[in-house]
């Protein structure tokens, strides 16, 4: 019996891994494609006859449709299913993608970027079936490989998007092998192995008795791939189908973990409102300020690089795309190094999250001040992996303070958060530009110093778990 157990452990673990791995792969694949077609937008739209305004307001598109789709999304991923929500994701992606390979007007253009700006949000999806998947004390570690492998993938993008484009034909060549390439996530993410890991992860005794079996009858690799987690954490694969329901949870009852994706629409709208008011009206509001502080000042220092470079240091544009290319490198590397530092914090990410902003801010004012490129080339080493750390960081705290069970929520308010960003960077940085090329890190480095008093704030009224201390009578 106990070995039918182990048996039954080790082939879930195994289909769990093979989703993990098949979701990096997803990851990589999807920013590959999309970062061949970013580069080219804006030359096509003006190729269609556009003026630079309304080539701005075409692009801001884009913006705003992820702005306001991105929370709705996610919380449609927790109410259907991570499997349904991420095919009709990259199925409509590509449908986008396959119309701006058509568009000869700027009237088709706008109407193939409304597909992708509502439904582009596989990757966010991809993080909230990470996260269903992975213990607490994993999730970093799996969040930052995710992370390093869609860098990868947005590093090698451009390169084959230029070679395609100086073709004849090449913007509706790469326009349609974005397309290709979503179609065939979207096949991947068919045939994953979803049932291997239809399993309810619980730390109650009797798990941790049977992973103990396990272990005395040297089922070390079930162990490895998390049956051995944290008592008070779950260790196997969460419901990911809306077919699954878990034992004792009976369906449509207030804890059933889904909807099934015949119900009607009215029932699943109902759901996301819902799920979406429990989000807004929770005490997360000091994590989504410091995302939306961290966020604007990160992108003030590169907003005006290339021309800060030039101004400052009468760098040449092909050395400034050195430097960027390198600073992006170390960016996608240093996903693999948040595992390894979370375990050096012991899984304590609000002090991880306080310390990686402090130095984040401290790299800001170095660049800002620095009286040479080899103390901007300092700078930019160390801010790539610190802002690594920090976006991984925050994602992990809200996520343990709102709950895997919305966590495609969780997930999509703060990609909502990072929208309103970069609708505020660019104003904010001509503003900034007007005194001083130094103007928007200066102005980065005031948003950051703001953060972190807020973090030094809120942190001691917290747990180790980012909660919130409830008061002792």
């Amino acid at each position: 019996m106990n070995n039918q157990r182990c048996s039954t452990l080790f082939h879930k673990a195994r289909g769990r891994t093979r989703i993990i791995q098949c979701i990096y792969v997803v990851g990589f694949m999807d920013l590959f494609g999309v970062s061949m077609i970013i580069p080219l937008l804006s030359h096509h739209v003006k190729a269609l006859g556009a003026s630079p305004t309304v080539a701005g307001i075409v692009g801001s598109t884009y913006g705003i449709l992820q702005l306001f789709s991105s929370t709705v999304v996610g919380s449609w991923s927790d109410v259907v299913g991570r499997r349904y929500s991420l095919l009709t994701c990259l199925l409509l992606s590509a449908l986008g993608y396959s119309l701006l390979g058509m568009s000869s007007s700027i009237a088709l253009f706008v109407l193939a970027r409304i597909p992708v700006g509502l439904f582009k949000h596989s990757l966010s999806i991809c993080r909230a079936l990470l996260s269903d998947l992975v213990s607490e004390s994993e999730r970093p570690l799996v969040m930052g490989h995710f992370n390093a492998a869609s860098s990868v993938g947005f590093i090698l993008g451009p390169v084959v998007g230029g070679y395609l484009t100086e073709h004849e034909g090449g913007f509706y060549t790469s326009s349609f092998t974005c397309a290709a390439i979503f179609l065939i996530n979207a096949g991947l993410v068919w045939m994953l192995p979803w049932n291997e890991t239809l399993c309810h992860r619980n730390g109650t005794n009797s798990s941790n008795s049977t992973s103990k079996v396990c272990h005395e009858n040297n089922c070390n690799k079930s162990v490895h791939n998390g049956s051995h987690a944290n008592s008070n954490h779950p260790v196997l694969a969460v419901e990911t189908d809306p077919a699954y329901t878990a034992p004792g949870k009976h369906r449509g009852g207030r804890m059933s973990r889904e909807v099934s994706l015949l119900q009607p629409a009215w029932r699943q709208l109902s759901s996301v409102g819902s799920k979406i008011h429990m989000v807004a009206s929770s005490d997360m509001w000091d994590l989504f300020l410091v995302r939306l502080l961290m966020a604007i000042a990160i992108m003030l220092y590169y907003s005006n690089f290339s021309l800060a470079m030039e101004e400052r240091f009468s760098l040449k544009p092909k050395v400034t795309g050195y430097l960027i290319s390198y600073s992006s490198t170390l960016g996608a590397l240093s996903g693999f190094l948040v595992g390894p530092v979370t375990q050096l914090y012991g899984n304590n990410m609000p002090p991880l999250l306080l310390h990686s902003t402090v130095l984040t801010c401290l790299l800001i004012f170095l660049y800002a001040a620095a009286p040479s490129v080899w103390q901007v080339l300092l700078s930019s080493t160390f801010f790539a992996i610190s802002t690594s750390i920090g976006r991984t960081c925050i994602t992990d705290l809200e996520l343990q303070r709102g709950g895997v069970q919305a966590s495609g929520t969780l997930i999509g308010a703060g990609q909502s958060v990072t929208a309103v960003g970069r609708v505020l960077a660019p104003l904010l940085s001509g503003l900034a530009q007007e005194f001083s090329p130094c103007g928007p890190p200066s102005l980065g480095v005031v948003l950051a110093v703001a953060a972190v008093g807020l973090l030094l704030i809120r942190i001691p009224k917290w747990d180790g778990r980012g909660m919130r201390k409830m008061a002792t009578l």
